[in-house]
């Protein structure tokens, strides 16, 4: 035997006992890491309002105090040392969902939705709520909570420019729809994040957690757990949901990637278990109201849902940019729950524009769904760019846009207009953009309503048969006990310093520490090990992707039945199940009213409207608007001390662009007499003109075109 074959030899002899040493800490360690978050756990639920905020914040409205108290609370936000935030900036306010879980992981950490907005210089408010809701606490009651809160924001900043920026994540996303529908004139710009707004949507063999209504018979089982709660929902089954789409992760991967990196995964877990097992509660009323409208009735996207004053809660209503987050690797709210409400509520591009909406999406190709609102990655450039271009995005004109958002290249033109590393652009779509990704066939869309039919009956037949029954035998005592026994709650207490087994851990982890080996990873068993969790995992995959295909064929084998569409009052027609709303004829006649009122106001105005009417013209063919043009004119309106506001801004673009889709040849034509008076400074306007249209580079041929003519529109009336 030589050298080299004696180290190797020696090595494999070190190997076992290398590995079982450290495996042995890492247990150690592990279950320490355990005890730590079973105590967490029982002294973050042991707070008044438990929240997992990474920043200071003052109070500034209980919803307690409100005619209708509800537990939620609005707080302003305090910059942290160092940051520079201007007060006359439009504020920010960040929605938490309450799904489960408690508040405050929008501001989660300083590369969070709430740190991009207060890095970019805007004042930040935070929207959260107390584990226990009020007596008679409804979704309506918490939407004029918001609406109250919004005003007192808009109070405080009298200044701002434009209304508050809503961020909605998740749950909240759907509910800041709802309230930017029915108080519109308190919303600016709407960031809907990972929101399931069309919550039938999708395509067969993926996320198939829209059939979980179905298979369980439709929302009676909702009614029945709050019941057996004495009227309150534990927010612990909405968690168990999640976390059954993905086992893999559940059972093994998050325990595992723990285990294997223990010596500097543990402050990391621990802050995201903080907020993970942080469960809230929710009244029978407001859960049965989510489920009935939102998920298995499907409502929202096609104006369904009527207020309990009557008003149809119509999104088109909302006159704010409204800017869809989503992501393809989404299991809980995929691209098409995200964007499926535009095709529902719009046939094409031009009923978006005819109603004065302006809509942004942005897709991202693989973060999962907590990603979109919790990962440093997304927060520093996707929700960066939001931030540092929501003045932008309030002026672009009504229409459909995708925002792209690229890194900046070393030959990018203007760099200096660009605000980060990365540039956005908006480029124009229609809703046949959004059903290019996949949906529901009409035969889809009937199973769907067939399931919602047979929720309606289930559920009539609980309330009569059996509430009573359920009702009598609850109390609070008995549905305390049963939120304590539920799988995720006792999960974590009985792992705690409660549980005398677990006593010895601390002193034992502490002498680990302090004797630690870890094994190299080169190490044949450490290989072997990680070879064995990629094993696990992919089972748990394949149980997954089974299970999944099962439930997809159970769903449809049951309610493509035309016996069961038969039995539940589905009529064998090529009818839509779900018809659009159609047009509101009022909101037909105001826009004949102002489109007769622009016709006859083209000629009206001065060198303001000229330039923004040109600008418009020239760039209209690329339909591709990106941060450096509204750059550029954000220089040239201060180097010229112009006095026009964001809102007046917003108001000319779009004025000027509905003239030039109204008729684009008297647009032209009117210019010079815009420019009338103006005749020695037409080539200094043009010069603006220029500047703005060619700040995102060279223009291409039909462009230049496009700026010649206008070229001659501006020196016309000097030459003569």
């Amino acid at each position: 035997m030589d050298a080299t074959q004696s180290d190797t030899f020696f090595s494999m002899q070190n190997d076992p006992a290398e590995y079982l040493t450290d495996a042995a800490q890492r247990m150690v360690l592990y279950w320490d890491a355990m005890r730590q978050r079973g105590n967490q756990y029982l002294e973050h639920m042991a707070q008044l309002a438990p929240h997992v905020l990474q920043f200071d914040y003052e109070l500034i409205m209980s919803g307690k105090d409100l005619p209708q108290p509800v537990n939620y609370g609005l707080v302003k936000i305090i910059p942290p040392e160092g940051t520079m935030v201007d007060e006359t900036r439009r504020p920010f306010v960040v929605i938490d969902p309450r799904a489960g879980h408690g508040p405050g992981i929008g501001g989660f950490k300083a590369d969070s939705e709430i740190g991009v907005a207060l890095k970019a210089g805007h004042p930040c408010y935070f929207i959260g709520f107390l584990p226990m809701p009020e007596k008679g606490q409804t979704i309506e009651t918490v939407m004029k909570a918001e609406a109250a809160f919004l005003e007192r924001v808009i109070e405080r900043h009298p200044e701002a420019a434009g209304r508050p920026v809503l961020i909605g994540n998740c749950q909240a996303g759907w509910a800041v729809m709802m309230l930017a529908a029915t108080h519109p004139h308190l919303c600016g710009p709407i960031i809907s994040a990972g929101a399931p707004l069309s919550y039938w949507a999708g395509v067969r063999g993926k996320n198939p957690m829209r059939y979980s209504g179905g298979l369980l018979g439709g929302s009676w089982l909702t009614a029945l757990t709050s019941d057996l709660g004495n009227g309150l929902f534990d927010g612990a089954w909405l968690v168990q949901n999640f976390e059954g789409q993905n086992p893999a992760n559940t059972l093994w991967s998050k325990q595992y990637n723990l285990y294997s990196k223990i010596d500097t995964e543990v402050p990391r877990y621990l802050g995201f278990e903080r907020w993970w097992g942080g469960h809230v509660l929710l009244n029978d009323e407001e859960i049965q109201y989510i489920v009935d409208n939102l998920f298995v009735g499907n409502k929202l996207s096609t104006a369904g849902i009527l207020s309990e004053e009557g008003v149809q809660i119509d999104l088109r209503t909302i006159r704010s940019p409204i800017i869809c987050f989503c992501s393809k690797g989404d299991n809980i709210t995929p691209p098409q729950q995200a964007l499926g409400w535009i095709p529902d509520l719009y046939e094409s591009v031009e009923d978006i524009v005819a109603a004065g909406q302006t809509i942004v999406y942005a897709v991202h190709e693989h973060i999962g769904h907590l990603g979109i609102f919790v990962a440093g990655s997304i927060a520093t450039k996707e929700h960066q760019e939001f931030a540092h271009n929501i003045d932008f995005i309030d002026c672009l004109p009504p229409g459909l846009y995708e925002a792209v958002i690229e890194e900046v290249g070393s030959d990018a033109a203007n760099p200096d207009l660009i605000n980060a590393d990365h540039i956005s652009r908006f480029e124009a779509r229609t809703p046949d953009d959004i059903r290019a990704m996949g949906g529901n066939t009409p035969e889809d869309e009937r199973c769907f309503a067939a399931a919602e039919r047979l929720s309606e009956v289930n559920l009539g037949l609980y309330r009569t048969l059996w509430q009573p029954f359920i009702r009598a035998l609850g109390n609070d005592e008995t549905a305390e006990w049963m939120r304590r026994m539920h799988p995720l709650r006792s999960g974590y207490e009985i792992f705690s310093d409660r549980n005398p087994l677990m006593a010895p851990l601390e002193s034992a982890a502490k002498t680990v520490r302090e004797n630690r080996k870890p094994v190299k990873t080169e190490n044949v068993f450490w290989q072997w090990q990680s070879v064995f969790s990629d094993g696990i995992e992919e089972s748990l995959d394949i149980y997954r992707q089974t299970i999944e295909d099962l439930s997809e064929k159970m769903f449809f084998g049951l309610y493509e039945n035309p016996i069961t569409q038969a039995m539940l009052g589905l009529r064998s027609s090529d009818d839509p199940i779900r018809p659009s709303p159609g047009h509101d004829p009022l909101h037909l006649a105001y826009v004949e009213r102002r489109m007769e009122e622009l016709r006859t106001s083209m000629d009206q105005g001065g060198p303001r409207e000229a330039v923004i009417r040109s600008i418009i013209y020239i760039r209209m063919p690329d339909n591709a608007p990106d941060e450096r043009g509204f750059a550029m004119l954000n220089r040239i309106q201060k180097l010229y001390a112009s006095d026009i506001t964001l809102d007046e801004l917003k108001t000319l673009i779009r004025e000027q662009l509905f003239m030039l889709l109204l008729d684009e040849n008297r647009a032209l034509e009117t210019i010079p007499g815009l420019l009338k008076g103006y005749e020695d400074k037409g080539p200094q306007l043009l010069t603006l003109v220029q500047q703005v249209v060619t700040a995102k580079g060279a223009l291409t041929k039909p462009l230049e075109k496009r700026l010649a003519s206008v070229e001659k529109l501006f020196v016309s009336k000097k030459k003569k």
